[in-house]
């Protein structure tokens, strides 16, 4: 089950920094041009955001069958100091972590903006901030 997990949660990452990428550039297009808030731009921000907290349910599932992380966790002395159980262990998942909250809480405040340039303004900024923490923390092997 663990290689399985860890193809599909490799494999979907492409896929939501393929969106983030979209949703990041649609919200720019959309504040500078001050175009209307669609249902296209609606499905995008409901997506990208549902994408980010499944692949988040998938990698602490992945997390805690994971024979780094148990390494990781029962030898954190010895572990700490070699930079793949590190990673994996520790830095991976906190930075993911805090990349989807602030994507969740730029797709929470944008839902509750009346106005669509609000919208717009909104997603740019936390999904920007979201995306640049996330390429922080991706893996890219």
């Amino acid at each position: 089950m663990y290689s399985t997990l860890l193809i599909i949660h490799s494999l979907v990452r492409w896929l939501i920094l393929a969106g983030f990428i979209y949703a990041v550039g649609r919200a720019y297009y959309g504040w500078f041009t001050r175009q209307p808030f669609n249902k296209l731009d609606n499905k995008t921000l409901i997506i990208t955001s549902s994408l980010a907290h499944l692949q988040l349910l998938v990698g602490v599932w992945l997390y805690f069958i994971s024979p780094i992380t148990d390494f990781f966790l029962h030898n954190f002395k010895k572990a700490v100091h070699i930079k793949e159980f590190r990673f994996f262990g520790m830095e991976h998942g906190l930075i993911m972590l805090i990349a989807i909250t602030l994507i969740t809480i730029g797709s929470s405040i944008a839902k509750r903006k009346t106005a669509d340039l609000d919208k717009f303004k909104t997603i740019a900024i936390w999904y920007s901030l979201g995306l640049v923490i996330l390429l922080s923390g991706l893996p890219f092997r």
